[in-house]
């Protein structure tokens, strides 16, 4: 398969938690930062980190799932920013075909062609608002409807509404997201949210935060401007709390000026749960996988995921590097392991490479058998 670029330590699976028990998979309190974290200044029309919800009202709602699971879906339009729906993990050959119109049938004419490949890599880049929280919302509807398991969300964003984007995140963390910011892309403020919610993040591009702006604030001293985002902090450490990530990003978003931007290393990324695997949606597979394959099985996979960050997760090593790494190690940890397919390490790619196969098999010009042997081969 081609190169997917990363920082790579969780492409191939979700399940990392070790067997010394589920409490030792909560994450821990990061280092205090360091007095020499790397700054830059903000654009301050690009995005940032705004809060614009009346604090006496309700936070804004998912859309209903009843209403999803039907075909009247009421209006909505991708907002300010540019998304495309590919059914490949390749973004070399592009970022797929444009979408626009966030309709039931729109929906279904952009992803019924990944069906066939079972994945969907939704390209987006532009600020988060109300118009991207409701693609996340209808990208993973229809992908449930569809049955395409393998879910890429493509992001490149320079931030945008506090409450869009946890909006957008429940979403995401409730339907199995795998997150890039791949090489030359941008996390910025409020996409930090985004980013806390994937079930498996790479990052290879720049992740900053800076203080966020009530827009709709009425407070006219410190004490009234300091309550307002009091309120607003404790949203953010409940929806950070549930999704694994570190509060220190919630407080990072009260200190550093807005017209600066932090941006964190590959130490600070990894404290406060912004990369890697998601420890809460670890615990949940952990439980499945041990319920559905056994717990040899999940020793195995757990061992071979420690193998494949020590040994292959090299900072800075191209992907396809990696994953020839890990193809290697799969014999030694007893994978392909036919018993439970689908839950193996590398499954993706192993999907992929099947997908190959059919194709040379239907008569092709041997183009997709070529591709298989360069991806390797039993890379589940």
């Amino acid at each position: 398969m081609p190169a997917v670029a990363t920082s790579l330590r969780t492409r191939f699976l979700p399940v990392l938690c070790l067997l010394a028990g589920l409490a030792a998979c909560g994450r821990q309190p990061p280092p205090a930062p360091e007095a020499a974290a790397a700054r830059t200044s903000a654009d301050a029309g690009s995005g940032g980190a705004i809060s614009s919800a009346p604090l006496d009202k309700p936070a804004p709602k998912p859309t209903p799932q009843d209403v999803l699971a039907g075909t009247q879906w009421p209006p909505a339009m991708v907002g300010e920013g540019q998304a495309s729906i590919s059914c490949s993990s390749d973004y070399a050959a592009g970022d797929g075909e444009p979408l626009r119109s966030l309709d039931y049938f729109a929906m279904v004419d952009a992803m019924s062609p990944c069906r066939d490949t079972g994945i969907v890599r939704l390209h987006y880049r532009g600020k988060i608002d109300a118009g991207f929280a409701d693609l996340v919302e209808r990208a993973a509807a229809m992908a449930a409807r569809m049955g395409i398991e393998h879910r890429i969300l493509d992001l490149d964003s320079p931030g945008g509404l506090i409450e869009d984007a946890m909006r957008a995140g429940d979403s995401i963390g409730d339907s199995h997201w795998t997150i890039w910011v791949r090489e030359g892309a941008v996390c910025h403020s409020a996409c930090v949210l985004i980013l806390a919610a994937g079930d498996q993040r790479l990052v290879s591009g720049a992740v900053g935060i800076h203080r966020m702006i009530r827009l709709s604030s009425t407070a006219t001293t410190r004490q009234q401007l300091n309550a307002e985002l009091q309120q607003v902090h404790a949203q953010l450490v409940d929806y950070l709390g549930r999704n694994g990530a570190a509060s220190a990003i919630a407080d990072l978003m009260m200190t550093v000026p807005s017209r600066d931007l932090r941006l964190l290393g590959a130490e600070e990324l990894h404290s406060f749960g912004l990369e890697g695997a998601n420890p809460v949606q670890e615990d949940l597979e952990r439980l499945r996988v041990l319920r559905q394959c056994g717990s040899d099985f999940l020793r195995r996979k757990e061992a071979f995921q420690r193998a494949l960050d020590m040994d292959c997760g090299k900072p800075g090593q191209h992907v396809d590097a990696i994953r020839a790494c890990g193809v290697e190690l799969l014999p030694k940890y007893g994978f392909p392991d036919q018993r439970c397919p689908d839950e193996a390490p590398m499954a993706e790619y192993a999907h992929a490479a099947e997908q190959d196969a059919r194709q040379a098999d239907a008569g092709g010009d041997g183009k997709g058998s070529a591709d298989k042997d360069a991806a390797g081969t039993g890379t589940r």
